[in-house]
Parts: structure tokens; sequence; C-alpha cells
């Protein structure tokens, strides 16, 4: 690296670090605990005023599980990480878990009561994830038990036995949801993604043959069956045996809630925000399984390679929400996950590669995510915004978003940049 790439690191590694001290870790620690009923808070408007949480969704309980145990193994000393974790686990186990078919119940009320019963593998995914980060955080064995079990439960209902993968969307007994909007007939690169991040977490909770089996199982079907060979990118949507299919709003789905432009729809439609995510959580799993790299980092390069040539606006800063496999973006807007997903997949890619346009690509969406996302004097990113930056949707915590994507994305890109400070070089593989 030249000196001066070295400075730029160093500012941005400043500017992360404080982005993270002062804003993301307290506006979710002095918020998110729900006093009254248990479980945690979500809905937050654009001042970071509550705005009620009449909801409770099973992945974003899961998320902030997630969050506040991370907080607790990354940054030990500060036992408050550590009880609101345990105080998150305590109400999914009391009112999401279903003692009668096992698994977890997708919604309910601010008190715990049941609203929707349904299975969805998105949901049981973030389950593992979160318990089996509690685990690794707090050493409670209900976290490695209850993650345990939902993987077991997912092998046993949920793997598709004739065309790999999982069958997605399926009822409170398990069986499989009809076709349509409940969509019992699709599969996604979304919720296949999500297993691969938790088998990868829950593997390094249990260190059992059988998760890390499972765990190369599903990063080699992502690889073969879900990523466009020719260009390199992430399909959306496939039928169970992986045919591409034109994208749909699901039923329970961010995209069939969300605020802001429909979903595109074309066969080829492709998520920059996932293609990059797949990128740094494939090299994570392969390296939590003592796997060998290699042969995938051709994949990983075509993931990055795609965003960066038709993901990122170089004329008003950012990434684009969707875009087509073999040719521009497709939707203009710019959106919280996406974006804080490309920022650690660009620099995990400068670590590993050496290839300057991805710090180039940081640096491009971390400004524009700094002058127009982060909310200043709280910390936490808007949801949605147009193409130059306005708000579409300024609300800052919703059912479906909390400081899952957003303080992941600092975690991971304040390590990353400390590393890269640290050698002064960009290149390990």
């Amino acid at each position: 690296m030249t000196p001066e790439t070295t400075t730029r690191i160093a500012q941005r590694l400043a500017e992360v670090r404080d982005h993270l001290d002062h804003g993301i870790i307290p506006f979710w620690l002095a918020r998110a605990a729900d006093r009254e009923c248990g479980g945690f808070l979500t809905n937050f408007d654009g001042q970071g005023d509550d705005l009620g949480t009449p909801e409770k969704y099973l992945n974003t309980q899961c998320r902030l599980l997630w969050w506040f145990s991370t907080l607790a193994r990354r940054l030990p000393g500060r036992c408050e990480f550590a009880d609101l974790a345990e105080w998150g686990a305590d109400f999914l186990i009391a009112h999401f878990w279903d003692a009668h078919n096992g698994g977890w119940f997708w919604k309910v009320g601010r008190d715990g009561s049941r609203l929707d019963d349904g299975k969805v593998v998105y949901g049981q995914s973030f389950a593992i994830y979160g318990f089996a980060e509690y685990f690794l955080a707090t050493r409670d064995p209900r976290g490695l038990d209850f993650a345990s079990r939902t993987f077991d439960l997912l092998q046993k209902y949920g793997a598709d036995t004739r065309h790999g993968g999982y069958c997605e969307n399926l009822e409170a007994d398990w069986r499989i949801a009809p076709p349509g909007f409940c969509a019992g007939d699709r599969k996604g690169l979304d919720t296949h993604l999500h297993l691969l991040e938790s088998f990868t977490t829950l593997y390094a909770a249990s260190g059992q043959e059988i998760h890390r089996r499972k765990l190369l199982e599903v990063a080699d079907l992502i690889v073969r069956r879900m990523v466009d060979a020719v260009c390199g990118c992430g399909r959306n949507q496939f039928t169970a045996d992986f045919t591409p299919v034109p994208a749909i709003a699901i039923r329970r789905t961010w995209n069939a809630e969300r605020a802001g432009e429909s979903p595109a729809i074309p066969t080829d439609t492709t998520s920059y925000g996932h293609n990059v995510e797949l990128a740094w959580l494939l090299r994570r799993a392969l390296e939590t399984a003592a796997a060998d790299v290699t042969p995938y980092a051709p994949v990983m390069r075509r993931l990055l390679d795609h965003a960066v040539e038709h993901g990122v606006d170089r004329e008003f800063g950012g990434v684009f929400r969707d875009g087509t496999a073999g040719g521009g973006p497709l939707v203009l807007e710019k959106e919280f996950w996406q974006t804080a997903e490309v920022l650690v997949g660009f620099l995990d890619g400068f670590e590993h590669f050496g290839d300057a346009r991805y710090l180039a690509a940081f640096e491009n969406v971390w400004d524009f995510a700094r002058r127009h996302m982060i909310v200043p004097g709280l910390g936490e990113w808007r949801t949605l915004l147009d193409r130059q930056g306005r708000p579409l949707d300024a609300k800052i915590g919703n059912p479906w978003k909390v400081a899952y994507h957003t303080g992941r994305s600092m975690l991971e890109c304040s390590e990353r940049l400390a590393r890269l400070a640290a050698v002064g070089g960009g290149s390990r593989s």
C-alpha cells in the first residue's frame, strides 16, 4: 500500500469506530429492551422516537439477540450486553418456541401473544444464528441446545432431498405452504445465504461434523445452482429444481412489506447487496470449516466485480438496489442493508485480493452513507433513499430493520480496517 492509501485507511478506521462507539451501539443500548413486555422494541422514527412495536417478528428479535451477544463477545467487560442478550433469549424461548411441533413461530404480539405460527425457514435460520452466537458469548447451554434443535428440525422437515437445498415456506406443522403468494414452490438466494451464515456460527459453537458437513453442502449448492456461471452474480428466485424464475413479492418477506418502489421482476434480476454479502460470508464459512478457499476465489471475484461494474453509482455515490445479471441497474434507490453489506464485502475483497477498485468502491459507498443515510446525532441509518440521497423512508427502526446489518457492517469494517492499518498491505491470498 502507498503512504496515501495507508492514511486513507487510518481515517476510515477512525470514522467507523466513532460511528460504532457514539452511534449504533448507544442507540440500541438505550432503546432496544422492551421493559414492559420483554424482548425487544424495533420501531423508531427518523428522530429515534419510539413508534410502538405492536408486532414482534422472529427475524428481528433474533437479530437483536445476535447483536447483543456479539457485542458481549467482541467487546468483553461490559455486562449490559450479555444481560440484554439473555433478556432477548428468555422472551424468544417463552413466546416464539413451538412446544408442540418444534421450531419458531414467525410473529407474535408485543406481549408475546401468537399472531403467525408459520415456520419460515428464513426465520428459523436467524434463530440458529442468534442462539449459536448467544452460546458463544455467554456459554448458556440453552443457546447451543435451541440452535441445534432448530438445525435438526430443518434437516427433518425443510431439506429438499430430491433437488437439494431447503424448502423455505412452511406451515405451523411443517407442511410446505401452497404456491403463489405463499411461495411453497420457490427457493431463493436470500434464505440460502442466511442458512450459510447461520450454519457457520452453529459449527463455530458446536464443532460437530454434521454442522460442518451441512455448512459446506449449502456453500457448494449456492455456488453451483444459484450463482450465474457466466456473469458471476446471484439470481434471486428459483423453482424447486433451481430453474431461475421472475422474482415476485412473497408473503412474510421484506420485499412484500417495505415502502418504496416494487421489486424488479425480470428472470435475471440480481441484488448487488446479496452478491457482495455472499462473497464475504462464503469466505467466512470456508475458513470456519477449515476448507480450502482457493477453488471459490474466482466466484468471489466475479461477485465483487459485477457489483463494482454495475452496482456502484459513480455519479451520486452509493450502491443501487437491484439490477440485471447481464446489464446495469434496474432499481436506482439506495437501501440501508445493501449499503451496509457491500461495505464489508468490498473491504474484504481489498484485504484478500489487493484490488484497489474494491477499496475505491468501499469509499464511494461509505461517503454516501455518511452524507445521506446516517442520521446526524443519532447514529442509526435511514431505511430508504432515492438515488440522490433524499429520504423515501426516513425511519431508522422497523419490524425488519434493527442493528443487524448496520451494526454488523461497522464491526466487520472496523476489524478489517484495523488489520489493513496494522499490516500496511492489502493482499493476503
